[in-house]
């Protein structure tokens, strides 16, 4: 069951984080359900706050959707993984998960180290980390090399400093139309009024 993989990983870092444990075990006996792109996840919180896979039978007190690219924002930007959940059901339930899982820290050097060593664990960490960081510089570099490219040189896009001085020209134009349709106003009411008659 595609379920099991994912709680072993998730039963593992809360071994370590007993405020997380204490938190999840108000809630024990109660199920979750936690869905994104074509994965399911339906566990049952157990009193000692770890998780279990829940029976199919399990009725459901939170059920979380959240986007196809859960696992992308799960590493890289985990507030916007959540704002982003739609949920139904428990919203205390909701949102002491999202607390848990938002400040969960997997600490892999120390899980590297048991099995590898001190030494290997801490270089193999920083090469990971190394690589995550250039991969991430390179992909930015890219970036603003393929806009530059766009706006200085094809001209499919224009410039932030060209967009910025068409919204003030627009800005301005808007204005003087404003100041234009207020003065026809006042020539139209003049032109309206009656002529003073003479008294002769």
């Amino acid at each position: 069951m595609w379920s099991k993989p994912p709680l072993a990983v998730l039963n593992h870092i809360l071994t370590g984080e007993d405020w997380a444990r204490a938190r999840l075990a108000g809630f024990a006996g109660q199920t979750a359900r936690v869905q994104f792109a074509s994965v399911l996840l339906q566990f049952t919180i157990l009193e000692s706050g770890l998780l279990a896979v829940a029976e199919a039978s399990a009725p459901v007190a939170v059920s979380i959707r959240l986007p196809d690219d859960a696992p992308l924002r799960a590493l890289t930007d985990r507030p916007s993984l959540f704002s982003a959940a739609t949920i139904s059901g428990s919203v205390d339930l909701a949102e002491t998960l999202a607390f848990v899982f938002r400040n969960l820290r997997w600490d892999v050097e120390q899980d590297l180290s048991e099995l590898l060593g001190d030494i290997v664990a801490r270089r193999a960490v920083r090469l990971a980390t190394g690589l995550a960081q250039w991969q991430l510089r390179g992909a930015r570099n890219l970036a603003f090399g393929l806009a530059e490219y766009l706006t200085e040189e094809e001209k499919a896009i224009a410039p932030r400093r060209e967009l910025e001085a068409f919204c003030t020209e627009v800005d301005a134009l808007r204005d003087d139309f404003a100041r234009i349709e207020k003065r026809l106003g006042r020539i139209e009411l003049r032109c309206g009024e009656p002529r003073p008659t003479s008294l002769s």
